[in-house]
């Protein structure tokens, strides 16, 4: 006579069923918890990332102002007495020069203007924006503005 732990199935084992009766492992709630959205049928949440991604603005446009919204600008006004003291006879004020006497931060797309308050005695050639006073009292002192 053979053994029971040698016997083999001849059928498949009935499917079971989930949410009937009481005292099984499948019923009443089924394993969901009690209640809530995920308690649901058919519950799918909605993934994280998706509502994060919504809050961030779009990015309107796609020719010339497309990769210039997350650049920091700065505006700069420069006073001819500053220019006076921090250039020497004959030098050319451009932007470099000004980044390499510390006026523009590093890092910043810079608008500078060059405006007419004070005096200038120094010949310099400007080839930065001038104001049209400064433009009169830069060429009154034998500089030109380029």
């Amino acid at each position: 006579m053979s053994s029971l732990h040698t016997l083999i199935r001849k059928t498949l084992r009935p499917k079971r069923r989930v949410g009937r009766g009481q005292s099984s492992t499948r019923g009443k709630t089924s394993g969901r918890g009690t209640k809530g959205q995920s308690a649901r049928a058919g519950n799918k949440k909605r993934p994280e990332m998706r509502d994060i991604i919504k809050k961030i603005p779009k990015r309107r446009g796609f020719g010339k102002n497309r990769g210039k919204t997350n650049v920091p600008t700065t505006h700069v006004t420069i006073n001819l007495s500053r220019i006076e003291a921090l250039f020497d006879k004959g030098e050319d004020v451009t932007m470099k020069a000004l980044a390499g006497k510390g006026i523009l931060k590093a890092g910043y797309l810079t608008r500078v203007k060059v405006v007419g308050t004070g005096s200038i005695s120094k010949n310099l050639t400007v080839r930065v924006p001038v104001t049209g006073s400064a433009r009169a009292a830069i060429e009154k002192a034998g500089g030109t503005v380029a």
